[in-house]
């Protein structure tokens, strides 16, 4: 009784091996050899850099927003301990403000080097002639 379980299950490990290689995976090579046509890449590349840099300037200003509110929160307290408080807000929200300052300032960077790549490509795409050109007997 306890060797039925084991021969069934070589069985069916046997069975999903050699239906492996009964049917192997067509893979499907595209056409223009795999690489993406022209400076589509570069383009990508620029597009998605300038959609991160748009978040992170939201995101710096927002941070902005926040330090401002607190330096206005800590000139509206009365109390000692509303603007001891009002400080330690304050100092959280100008490293919050930094860190975003930071991440901005290298995102704007990406993007210049991004746009950089993509002048490169369109160059050398200038230069080389998209069609070789037959000489003309005449």
């Amino acid at each position: 009784m306890k060797l039925a379980p084991r021969v069934a299950g070589t069985a069916a490990a046997l069975a999903l091996s050699l239906s492996a290689f009964a049917a192997p995976a067509v893979a499907v090579a595209p056409e223009d050899g795999g690489k993406p046509e022209g400076c589509s890449q570069q383009e990508k590349q620029v597009a998605k850099a300038e959609a991160a840099l748009e978040r992170l300037t939201a995101v710096f200003a927002k941070k902005q927003d926040k330090v401002e509110k607190a330096q206005k929160e800590k000139k509206d307290a009365d109390e000692a301990d509303e603007r001891r408080q009002a400080k330690k807000d304050i100092a959280a929200a100008k490293d919050e403000r930094s860190e975003a300052k930071k991440d901005k300032k290298a995102q704007q960077q990406r993007v210049a080097k991004a746009n950089e790549r993509l002048e490169k490509c369109e160059a050398a795409q200038a230069e080389e002639p998209s069609e070789p050109t037959e000489p003309t007997e005449g």
